[in-house]
């Protein structure tokens, strides 16, 4: 077969690719490797960069290279322990259906792949997010999706989210963890783009709340397992029940996280 019938068998696919709001940059085979090396430090932190698989580096460079905008947020607490809090970072779904069933927000999530989900915070943004690449203390997520709101023109666009976390002690004793997050988005609307110089406040701000609330969110369902625990697993088990590995995690987490809060309160009448 010929180049030229190639490409015309291609074209409907590509036409297609391009509707769904992908570009040639974000196809590694068509830009050289070398040209896609990513910096291992952002916003004074370092992160394994250098660990991402090949096929993504030139779609994560596009991006960081030629962002809109580049937001820092952090370091924020999550009232979760560690086991707990990474549980529920892999599983966004669940996450989200515990949130969205204890009315802390509207958040809708579905798996569409692996390490792949659709999301929408209920306020006008939605999307797909993808792991990119995951460590003990570090995530690195590559994300597609569009904003809606009264302040600011329909936007589309993709983005970079790096993500640091740590486990830690309150002065309560109780477990937390602690996140940083490095954002850069790059609009892939022209008109937008050209007038980024006024709207550069608008929208870095609202990416700053976006990304604030969502650990605040996770916070509040922290505080919930702290202090009601029998909600959150009536929810959990409520009609349509989550699945069974999810509600036996959630009843043996919250039975710990009983067992341990009895426990420094004895300390706590002893002392």
């Amino acid at each position: 077969m010929s180049l030229g019938e190639r490409l015309l068998r291609w074209r409907g696919p590509m036409v297609w690719l391009l509707l769904l709001g992908l570009s040639v940059v974000s196809l590694p085979g068509f830009v050289s490797a070398e040209s896609c090396l990513l910096p291992s430090q952002h916003a004074g932190m370092n992160f394994p960069v250098g660990k991402v698989d090949s096929q993504w580096a030139c779609r994560l460079h596009s991006i960081i290279s030629n962002y809109s905008t580049a937001n820092k947020v952090g370091p924020i607490r999550a009232a979760l322990s560690e086991s707990m809090y990474r549980y529920l970072l892999d599983r966004p779904p669940l996450a989200a259906a515990l949130i969205n069933r204890l009315d802390l927000a509207p958040y809708k999530s579905e798996q569409r792949g692996p390490g792949r989900y659709w999301g929408n915070d209920g306020e006008g943004t939605e999307g797909m997010v993808e792991l990119v690449y995951q460590d003990r203390t570090s995530r690195i997520y590559y994300l597609e999706g569009t904003h809606h709101s009264r302040l600011l023109p329909n936007m589309r666009g993709k983005a970079v989210v790096l993500l640091r976390m740590h486990p830690v002690n309150e002065a309560s004793g109780a477990e937390a963890m602690d996140s940083t997050m490095v954002a850069y988005l790059k609009l892939d609307n022209r008109i937008l783009s050209g007038l980024l110089s006024l709207l550069r406040p608008l929208v870095g701000g609202t990416i700053t709340r976006k990304l604030v609330k969502g650990v605040e969110v996770v916070n509040r369902l922290g505080m919930e397992m702290r202090q009601h625990p029998d909600r959150v697993l009536a929810e959990a088990t409520d009609s349509p029940p989550l699945s069974d590995v999810d509600v036996a995690f959630l009843r043996q987490a919250l039975t710990d996280l009983q067992s341990s809060g009895r426990t420094k309160q004895k300390g706590q009448l002893t002392q």
